[in-house]
């Protein structure tokens, strides 16, 4: 049982020079840990003009848009709603006791193994970018879950997606009727459903300042899934709330336009043509893939993420593949031992061979493995470097289009 919330001032009401946000529903498919079916409505917020990128010092305009920033004036910022809670280790944690360092607030489902997840990768990603500055960072997230509200169901989440051995990681829980109240004081929506024991909640981060103001608000979409590139924004703007004798150089890739690269995410894909794995005789052109959205994942069999990847992406192909082009590239087999491994492995997506590695070099691959996503147009929808869940896998593409759900 969490300890009593604090009974802080109301919250000051929304300053009226603050942008409208215009909600984006972005629906996820998340599987209860025991098993249990939970399905998972997500609420990203609009980009906030044109010029959102110049408000914060180290944002640009592309990274603003991928993290769907809003950064609020100086006279429009405002005090953060104090809380206490018990934290993953059984501890009592308050918002207050983290003046003085800049905070990224999350509201987050323990059960979730999609969305919730890849914001997990992100944090992970985020808090290595940050290098020393990290230690006046901290990653609190609220329990949006008050079907689990236990502290054992936080704590094995968050060892579960790698967020166990930070320091700086809090993942926040109380009793329904706590957690409730601090939902509506961040405006934070949340729906139940008791007969499923299923929950529908938005995506909001609320970044705020060492001392304790509101500064900005983003999003955790579908977006998210552009690990290393979302990671460097989430570290660049946390590293933004600080003073500027704690700031630091934030590492990892930072967002470009589409023009600057054509890795970049909207920029439109090169053009390509590579053999299929099991008949080198024939080829595989990017131009029959037009149309609909295509999962391009990068892989080879000495990869041990790879192979373990596999079959997730082999049953997102089974639930999704009539409608969506699933091509599985392989950087460095021999053609014909890497169409062996992929029928013992069960692979039935089309595979095709890059040994020569041109292709991959487009995307600016780090490691294997690595997934790209095309929208029909031939535009880069989503880079994700390292494996994906079904569930992941599935929540990013049935968002990039509502009509791909499937049943």
């Amino acid at each position: 049982m969490a300890d009593t919330l604090e009974a802080p001032p109301a919250p000051a009401p929304v300053p009226p020079s603050r942008p409208d946000r215009r909600p984006l529903l972005l629906a996820a498919l998340g599987i209860a840990l025991a098993g249990i079916l939970a399905v998972v409505l997500f609420v990203g917020v609009g980009v906030h003009g044109a010029n959102s990128g110049d408000v914060a010092p180290g944002i640009n305009a592309a990274a603003a848009n991928l993290l769907s920033l809003d950064v609020f004036s100086a006279d429009a910022t405002q005090p953060s709603f104090n809380f206490t809670l018990t934290d993953q280790h059984g501890r009592s944690v308050s918002l207050a006791q983290f003046r003085g360092d800049a905070v990224v607030l999350s509201f987050n489902d323990d059960r979730c193994v999609d969305i919730c997840t890849l914001l997990a990768q992100d944090v992970v990603a985020a808090d290595r970018d940050l290098g020393p500055a990290a230690r006046h960072v901290v990653f609190v997230s609220v329990n949006a879950n008050p079907f689990y509200p236990g502290v054992g169901a936080v704590a094995s989440w968050s060892e579960l997606h790698g967020l166990g051995h930070l320091s700086n990681w809090v993942f926040a829980t109380g009793s329904p009727a706590e957690l409730r109240r601090i939902w509506r004081a961040y405006g934070v929506e949340v729906e139940l459903d008791q007969a499923t024991r299923t929950v529908v909640h938005s995506t909001e981060l609320y970044f705020i300042g060492p001392d304790g103001q509101q500064m900005a608000i983003g999003s955790f979409g579908t977006a998210a899934a552009d690990t290393a590139i979302y990671a460097h924004t989430l570290a660049q703007m946390a590293d933004d709330l600080l003073p500027a004798s704690e700031r630091g150089s934030v590492a990892g890739p930072s967002a470009m336009a589409p023009s600057q690269s054509n890795a970049a995410i909207g920029a439109r894909v090169r053009a390509f043509a590579l053999p299929y794995l099991g008949a080198p005789s024939k080829t595989l052109r990017s131009s029959s893939l037009a149309g609909r959205f295509t999962v391009l994942n990068f892989w080879s069999s000495t990869c041990t993420a790879c192979v373990r990847e596999m079959p997730a992406i082999e049953q997102a192909y089974r639930d999704l593949g009539r409608r969506v082009h699933f091509v599985g590239v392989d950087v460095a087999d021999r053609r014909s031992s890497a169409a062996a491994f992929a029928r013992r492995v069960g692979v039935t997506y089309p595979l095709v061979s890059d040994t020569s590695g041109e292709v991959a070099a487009t995307y600016q691959i780090p490691a294997l493995p690595f997934t790209a996503i095309i929208g029909p147009r031939g535009g880069l929808e989503t880079l994700h470097p390292g494996a994906l869940s079904t569930e992941q896998l599935e929540y990013v593409i049935e968002n990039l289009d509502p009509a791909l759900r499937h049943p």
